[in-house]
């Protein structure tokens, strides 16, 4: 449903008065007006719609990752067991952002290639509003691309069929052999040479929606949504159960099982929460890399389908790197965020004194993020979850008006300028609030701002707006210099 959302939603979160006014103070700056007009509209999308590439190991799904983002950052690697945390990347593709998830790249001997391929797919489907099905079309569809195909089926969502390794015309064959998976067309392409991805994703654009159909909570009386995520073995599970009131079966031991996702409708604090279940992976010997890779995976699905994260971190064990990854992918897809101290009762004060210490040197990046000391097994504390989801949602929701945004940015230009670099100062000349959820600021300047400013700006705004629990995106747009258009 579209009538919760304000009319002027085409300028960001900018109503028409205020866009009007903006633009004009745009002109007597000299800035381009399109490409200002294209930088709010960017700055202001809601949540990007998300495309999951899936398909057997080695049927090159991270070189296809790699080519649709424009630069290597997915792991390629022809050996199973390479394990990654980070899944999802950003993409652009003639002028639309999206982001990607990735599956590429580990499989399990033990678990059965059939297992191994379920699970990545069950878990990417679940983030996703369109699938990216990549099949070898010199091999040719094989059970377990059979396997696949029945799982999108009973998903539902919109797939488009890609036939890679069709290396020029001769490999056109071998490609439409794959109209018998009976998912429509298949796009040949060579994903290592980049031949056919063009035509491949303008189909996927074409399937993807322009926002997700995630509608935030906006509709009346809906339940807020909440992720509970966290590294194996945290307290996930026994927290779910704890706010639920009840043992609700969201633990499944066996890494390696595939089903569908359960999420908890559960009532706390005097209201109803939608708790995305990402309990149920579970560490064994020999499962260790694979079950990380796949909690990494249901994470981001959880992620992609919540409003705020709460992270779990066991407060009795140091703060580990897997700790600080998961907190980042909260982060990066621009949730709100609240980090939960779990098995706090069990904590002597020498612990509590190192624990403050690893805060403060490994999460020095999130000091905004809301904080509650717990105990899952007791439930101590616990009434002090949903204040501190309530506050980080706020200040994820958070709006300035662009005149007192200005305001705000000019005093702190007056009374902190930005250091002279090469004999020149630039200047903060203007800025708008193009977005919330998270909030997202343009800033117009003269020159180019060093990160250490940028970083100044962010905590003044904290300071003097609050947006406490939520990430702050800020994007600088440099003027060109008059009649050096690009």
């Amino acid at each position: 449903m579209n009538d919760q959302i304000p009319t002027g939603d085409e300028h960001g979160a900018l109503g028409d008065a205020e866009y009007a006014e903006f633009m004009e103070l745009a002109a007597q700056e000299g800035f381009d007006l399109e490409e200002v007009e294209g930088d709010i509209a960017a700055a202001g999308h809601g949540p990007l719609p998300v495309l999951a590439v899936i398909g057997r190991p080695n049927v090159g799904k991270s070189t296809l990752v790699n080519r649709i983002i424009g630069r290597r950052e997915a792991v390629v690697e022809d050996k199973p067991g390479v394990t990654r945390d980070r899944v999802t990347y950003e993409a652009d593709w003639n002028g639309r952002r999206f982001k990607v998830v990735d599956t590429g790249g580990w499989e399990q001997d033990v678990l059965g290639i059939d297992a191994s391929v379920a699970m990545q797919a069950e878990f990417a489907i679940e983030a996703a509003d369109a699938v990216v099905f990549v099949v070898d079309a010199k091999v040719g569809a094989t059970d377990t691309d059979e396997a696949v195909v029945k799982l999108l089926r009973r998903a539902g969502k919109p797939v488009v069929l890609v036939a890679n390794k069709v290396d020029g015309p001769s490999g056109e064959a071998d490609a439409a052999m794959l109209w018998s998976l009976g998912l429509g067309e298949p796009h040949p392409v060579s994903a290592l040479h980049g031949r056919g991805t063009g035509d491949m994703l303008d189909a996927a654009l074409e399937a993807l929606p322009e926002a997700p159909a995630q509608t935030f909570g906006q509709a009346v009386g809906g339940p807020r949504r909440v992720a509970l995520i966290g590294r194996p073995n945290v307290g996930k599970s026994s927290l779910l159960n704890k706010v639920a009131g009840e043992e609700r079966v969201v633990v499944n031991e066996l890494a390696g099982t595939t089903r569908d996702p359960v999420d908890e409708l559960i009532q706390l604090g005097g209201k109803t929460w939608k708790f995305v279940d990402t309990a149920g992976i579970r560490r064994r010997v020999h499962l260790q890399e694979g079950a990380d890779y796949y909690a990494s995976l249901r994470t981001a699905a959880a992620v992609e389908k919540a409003e705020v994260a709460v992270v779990l971190i066991d407060a009795g064990e140091s703060i580990s790197v897997q700790d600080q990854r998961i907190i980042t992918m909260a982060v990066e897809a621009g949730r709100a965020l609240v980090i939960a101290y779990n098995k706090w009762d069990n904590l002597d004060e020498e612990r509590r004194f190192y624990l403050e210490r690893e805060i403060e040197r490994d999460l020095v990046q999130v000091p905004w993020a809301m904080r509650v000391n717990v105990s899952a097994r007791t439930g101590r504390h616990m009434e002090k979850l949903v204040p501190a989801i309530e506050t980080a949602l706020a200040g994820w929701e958070t709006r300035i008006p662009t005149g007192r945004l200005n305001a705000f940015l000019g005093e702190i230009v007056a009374s902190h300028p930005h250091p002279i670099r090469g004999g020149k100062q630039p200047r903060i000349l203007f800025g708008t609030q193009a977005g919330t959820k998270p909030p997202r600021f343009v800033l117009f300047a003269s020159g180019f701002l060093e990160a250490g400013y940028r970083r100044f700006i962010e905590r003044r705004l904290r300071e003097e707006f609050g947006f406490e629990g939520t990430p702050i995106h800020i994007s600088v747009r440099v003027r060109e210099k008059r009649g050096k258009k690009k």
